[in-house]
């Protein structure tokens, strides 16, 4: 247990040297404030180490979600063997769920994205930057693993969102 503590006060300490990028306001009359912070370098463009966000906020849990088709029975994949159109289609419907909460992509303080090749790392990045179109990134964890809730499923994404209490 001593590690994570360690882990813990370094974050701390570095949170006071990291570079802060905060999100304009995610909906007109916004009454809190999300940052987004990078300690490390590398991670600047690819992924926030830590989002803060403060004020009253409603925080927005999306299922999973990837290729299902929505207007087939469950369990139909869209784009089998395809992993970018897989992924594109998956953005698509985060948009659209976010959108029915009043949220955008902008508003999003933190992803999970499973896959079932480590190798579609590679391909998930810019498909990832297209669908965030220059927005700040969230806090994101990368997870290869052996299989998703349907054969064929290539990508699912668990987001979670912010925005302001109306």
């Amino acid at each position: 247990m001593r590690l994570p503590a360690t882990a813990a006060l370094l974050a701390v300490a570095l949170a006071g040297t990291a570079q802060a990028q905060t999100a304009p306001a995610p909906a007109p009359g916004g009454v809190f404030e999300k940052k987004t912070y990078n300690y490390a370098d590398w991670t600047k463009g690819r992924f926030s180490e830590a989002v803060t966000v403060t004020g009253p906020a409603k925080t927005i849990f999306l299922a999973g979600i990837g290729a299902e088709d929505e207007d087939q029975k469950p369990g139909t994949i869209r784009h089998p063997g395809d992993f970018t159109a897989q992924c594109k289609y998956a953005y698509e419907k985060i948009k659209k769920a976010l959108e029915k909460n009043g949220a955008t992509l902008g508003d999003v303080v933190k992803m999970v994205t499973y896959v079932t090749d480590i190798r579609y790392q590679q391909l998930y990045g810019p498909c990832r930057t297209e669908a965030f179109a220059g927005q700040p990134l969230p806090a994101h964890t990368f997870l290869n693993i052996n299989q998703l809730a349907w054969p064929g499923m290539l990508v699912e994404i668990d987001v979670t969102a912010m925005v302001p209490v109306k």
